[in-house]
């Protein structure tokens, strides 16, 4: 008998979309904000639909781009392609011609699903590569005279090619099996949060990016309602979580201290809400968040390259508030630290976390060399500094190439840029490395501002001795850039890459001059 709970049967997509039209066919499945609502039946017999007017141009393995808002054709496309066997390759679509050009050129796209008002910005790319593209707009009101062609799936087939944010370097394509987004949603269901039917779900990253994605798998292994915002804008997003009666919330990065500079309102506690999990919960702050919305804050740990890995439960919760604890392995994930030659260090040491089990990306696109750098000894190498404690939980402390090393003393960006975004008059921070004759390299801050009355050299000084009241001397940044904005991933997190192009001036603390 169909299990009720996760469907633990299920091993993909397809399978998920008609067993959730079946269960609860009149339920409210997805509703987004601006946009339409649909049921689930809606979902599957649209979902149909789509794939039959796509069956003239796609067949199975052809990989097919993916550039759309926040609307509801875009999970439809995804499951449109998972059913006719072809592969989903999401793009931003804030991309243009370069960065959209990468991707397509990379994931070797035949073609390319967009709106008429996407469509003019990357058509000059599409001619170039030879990507045909179809316009949402006509594929919605084809007339469908016969069903799709039926495709044999199995569980190990690719379903996406899913590029990450590229924090610090060019995107890299994670090549994503039905298995993997099985693993994921499923085990949002399976173990804590425990997602149900009776659960109002909530996204408001672009559907770009592997969240939005995600939530659509939890919402049908659970019968779960889901909403998608057209973007995350911290104005409005507790409203908008009163509004929907919304009961579960995933956020991540920059989001938490964004929410926390929005002034007070008295209706702040006046929701649904009974789990938030969010990864990157600033540490210092933790315990204010939860005080502010009356909602206990659950840190949670994933990659694009793994899925879901680490979180923390209900079951030890209050003792990890404001500990900076990324959690315990889940359920089918085993968790190690280890030192630069992959030998395992002692419990509150720290070393690289490496992760294994089922659900991991099947490899990168078109680069064997990376796949087998992050997949040696048959651990997949995360990049991330961290130390685990005797009950095998997980503390992060930094990126491997985040890493600043000053004058012999190793400086965790992360931790400095903790430190920064705990001050009021501080919108976004990001620390980088730069070059030093004398110490080998400097620390420096990127700073975006709520708005401020002080001069430079006078903000710095308060800055500095901000830090320098929390961390040691050594971490304190040397070199200090104001921006009026910093560039972002679509997954809220600061694009340290682009930092270069960011127009402003240095101010340096040390000689007090600026370069």
């Amino acid at each position: 008998m169909d299990d009720h709970r996760g469907g633990a049967d299920v091993k993909d997509l397809v399978a998920a979309v008609d067993r959730a039209a079946r269960l609860w066919p009149d339920r409210p499945a997805w509703t987004f904000d601006p946009g339409e609502s649909l049921t689930f039946a809606e979902v599957a017999r649209r979902t149909v639909d789509l794939a039959a007017a796509l069956a003239d141009t796609v067949t199975a393995g052809d990989r097919v781009a993916v550039m759309l808002e926040n609307r509801a054709e875009f999970p439809m496309t995804w499951l449109a392609l998972a059913r006719l066997g072809a592969v989903m390759v999401p793009v931003n679509p804030q991309y243009r011609a370069e960065d959209a050009g990468h991707i397509l050129g990379h994931s070797r796209a035949t073609a390319l699903v967009t709106s008429g008002d996407l469509a003019a910005t990357v058509a000059g790319v599409c001619a170039d590569l030879d990507v045909s593209i179809l316009l949402v707009e006509q594929l919605s009101r084809a007339g469908v005279h016969s069903a799709p062609p039926v495709h044999r799936i199995a569980a190990e087939d690719t379903v996406n090619i899913q590029y990450t944010s590229g924090t610090t370097g060019r995107p890299k394509g994670c090549v994503l099996s039905h298995r993997y987004w099985m693993e994921l949603g499923g085990g949002l269901v399976d173990e804590f949060p425990y997602l149900g039917p009776d659960d109002t779900m909530l996204t408001a990253q672009a559907f770009s990016y592997i969240d939005p994605q995600w939530n659509v798998v939890a919402a049908m292994r659970a019968g779960a309602h889901l909403v998608v915002l057209d973007a995350f804008h911290p104005s409005t997003f507790w409203s908008k979580v009163r509004e929907h009666e919304v009961t579960y919330v995933y956020c991540l990065a920059a989001m938490p201290t964004l929410l926390l500079k929005m002034p007070p309102d008295p209706l702040d506690r006046a929701h649904r809400v009974r789990v938030v999990q969010c990864s990157a919960i600033p540490p210092a702050r933790h315990e204010e968040i939860e005080q502010r919305w009356g909602v206990p804050w659950y840190e949670a740990f994933g990659m694009t390259e793994t899925g879901a890995d680490l979180r923390v439960t209900d079951a030890d919760h209050d003792e990890l508030v404001g500990s900076g604890c990324v959690g315990a392995a889940t359920r089918t994930k085993e968790a190690r630290i280890v030192d630069a030659q992959d030998m395992p260090v002692g419990r509150g040491d720290v070393g690289e976390l490496v992760l294994r089990g089922p659900g991991l990306m099947d490899r990168y696109e078109a680069d064997p060399e990376a796949t087998e750098v992050a997949f040696r000894g048959g651990w997949f190498h995360t990049g991330d500094l961290a130390r685990m404690d005797d009950a095998g939980r997980v503390y992060l402390v930094g990126r491997l190439k985040d890493m600043i090393r000053r004058a012999g003393e190793n400086v965790s960006a992360r931790e400095v840029e903790d430190v920064l975004l705990t001050h009021p008059g501080v919108r976004l921070a990001a620390v980088v490395a730069v070059p030093d004759d004398l110490r080998g390299e400097e620390v420096k801050a990127f700073l975006s501002l709520t708005g401020t009355d002080l001069p430079a050299p006078e903000l710095v000084a308060e800055l500095a001795e901000y830090c320098g009241q929390r961390l040691a001397r050594f971490k304190v940044p040397r070199y200090w850039e104001v921006c009026d904005d910093l560039p972002v991933t679509a997954s809220h997190r600061v694009a340290k890459a682009r930092l270069v192009a960011v127009p402003g001036r240095t101010w340096d603390q040390v000689d007090g001059t600026w370069r």
